[in-house]
């Protein structure tokens, strides 16, 4: 008797906790939210899911007048505008931390939903401090 693979469910891609604080502008749940949740973040290309070395690499966005560059991150993927590559990758607070320190020279600041439905910008440094509040 051939046995069946149980098909898993898809991953889910969200931070039910980030979409509510974004909807309410609360910095404070922000921050909670990021502490305790993960965040999507998008790649430049997909993960390859049998290589627990490939992290994927992270897409910034450089404004070309200033070079200024940003970290767009998401509360749902399906906030993630058609513009960006589809890739994303659902990461830690950890990794977040250790992201925004490993490139806080560069990045000038973080938006969160930057296409809506409730957008939200922060400095590097302001969600550094909230990562590093033990709470």
């Amino acid at each position: 008797m051939a046995r069946k693979k149980r098909a898993k469910p898809p991953m889910e891609f969200r931070n039910t906790q980030l979409a509510d604080a974004l909807q309410t502008q609360d910095m404070a749940a922000l921050a909670f939210a990021l502490r305790h949740g993960p965040t999507v973040v998008p790649l430049m290309r997909p993960v390859q899911r049998d290589d627990p070395r490939d992290a994927g690499e992270v897409w910034t966005y450089r404004d070309p007048n200033t070079g200024d560059v940003a970290l767009l991150l998401f509360s749902d993927a399906k906030n993630q505008p058609e513009a960006l590559p589809p890739a994303v990758a659902l990461q830690s607070p950890a990794w977040l931390r250790a992201f925004l320190e490993a490139h806080r020279a560069e990045i000038t600041t973080v938006f969160f939903d930057i296409a809506g439905p409730y957008p939200m910008q922060a400095a590097p440094d302001d969600l550094l401090g909230a990562l590093a509040l033990d709470a």
